[in-house]
């Protein structure tokens, strides 16, 4: 089940991402790009946000998915397409096949989101749920190409994918032409081989920062063995960027022109989703918001001008109500700890006042009365709290202290 590009196909060079920026004109979105005032100030530099979250389907997948599909003989075309995918890549080809009159099957996990599932088959594809995670549906997809003749469709993997992805590399630079730092998430790597292949031709001084989640890390230890190797598992709400080993073609393209790989946790992927929203109005999905992740979690590391390409916004309503939670409480906005007060009348109303004189917002009240911890006229009160910050979220502990509850957290 060896999928890999062979040796022989020629290396990348600039005129191959121009020739796909013409071949996607009129077909991808020349995605707009938006200023980021927080971030500039954090930074002290210009920030700028690169939306791909806006392109059609949500994500940069529909520009490598066109090229590659596009490049196809008339009896590879007849054959038809296959590839496998969470989401983002399974939306790019079904719209890419559809649009060039090309069928499409196209492989999801059994767990996919709804949502993305829906949007695929409404592109046009024809969607077989298969497998409970993305390595099995990868390869029923590639055992589908081989009893068909279909032809499978790396999401990463392959030269015309990585051209057709760095055409946003070269709408940057048209569009922030001062700009001395591009950040973009790290999955497998066709990305960010094609924006760095593209920026480096024409601006070798640009800095090209890639940005992985911690847990789904693989391009750190490949570069430090010289080779693509496999890491596991993989543990990460990432899921656009959760590929556990770097592509052939894009890695060496990686080596040789990306100047960092920067991690980031959890946590700062939440924050930033979190940003994303309130600050820019921007839905992103957490593997699109991964660069900003790094801005946030270290802003002095970046010479500005600084593009942050903004890869999806794919973003599953569950998924995002859970990540937002997950955000407010790394970002300090959301507040639970434990009390005990006397079990009378009146008690529960006289610690809501006290909350109320530092404007502390109460999500919720729980009772505990049968530990036998408890006093016989104790009670123990559980409060989840909405704050305004971490030093918000101080001067609430400090006024409880103050009057005399044993806070404990």
């Amino acid at each position: 089940m060896d999928f890999r590009v062979p040796d022989r196909l020629p290396p990348l060079i600039l005129d191959d991402v121009r020739g796909a920026q013409k071949m996607l004109s009129g077909v991808a979105r020349v995605t707009p790009m938006e200023g980021s005032r927080h971030l500039t100030e954090l930074v002290g530099a210009p920030v700028h946000f690169k939306c791909e979250n806006l392109q059609r389907t949500g994500s940069f997948k529909l520009r490598g998915a066109y090229v590659r599909i596009a490049g196809l003989s008339p009896v590879e075309r007849a054959a038809g397409v296959v590839a496998a995918s969470a989401g983002n890549h399974a939306q790019g080809v079904a719209l890419a096949s559809s649009l060039l009159g090309v069928g499409s099957t196209v492989f999801m996990p059994v767990g996919a989101p709804l949502p993305k599932v829906a949007a695929t088959r409404q592109y046009g594809a024809e969607v077989r749920l298969h497998g409970q995670v993305v390595d099995e549906t990868l390869a029923a997809a590639q055992e589908y190409a081989r009893e068909t003749g279909a032809v499978f469709i790396h999401p990463f993997d392959h030269p015309d994918i990585i051209a057709g992805q760095g055409t946003v590399g070269l709408e940057i630079l048209e569009q922030c032409p001062e700009v001395r730092t591009v950040v973009v998430g790290v999955g497998g790597g066709g990305l960010v081989a094609g924006v760095a292949l593209a920026v480096k031709a024409l601006r070798p001084d640009v800095r090209i920062v890639g940005v992985q989640a911690a847990g789904a890390a693989s391009y750190p230890p490949s570069l430090a063995v010289g080779h693509p190797v496999s890491i596991g598992p993989l543990n990460t709400m990432a899921d656009g960027i959760k590929v556990g080993r770097p592509g052939d073609v894009p890695f060496e393209l990686v080596r040789d022109l990306v100047d960092e790989v920067r991690t980031v946790s959890e946590d700062e992927l939440s924050s930033a989703l979190l940003l994303c929203l309130e600050r820019a109005k921007l839905v992103v999905e957490p593997a699109g918001a991964s660069p900003v992740a790094a801005l946030l979690s270290d802003p002095k590391a970046f010479r500005g001008p600084v593009v942050a390409l903004l890869s999806g916004g794919n973003m599953d309503p569950l998924l995002m109500q859970r990540v937002l939670t997950h955000g407010m409480v790394a970002a300090g906005r959301y507040l639970s700890l434990r009390l005990r007060l006397a079990d009378r009348p009146g008690a529960l109303a006289t610690l809501l006042g006290v909350l109320t004189t530092v404007d502390a917002n109460v999500l919720d009240i729980g009772h505990v009365r049968t530990d036998p911890r408890l006093g016989l006229t104790e009670v123990e009160v559980e409060l989840h709290l909405e704050t305004k910050g971490p030093e918000h979220c101080e001067e609430v502990s400090a006024a409880l202290r103050a009057a005399g509850y044993l806070v404990m957290g």
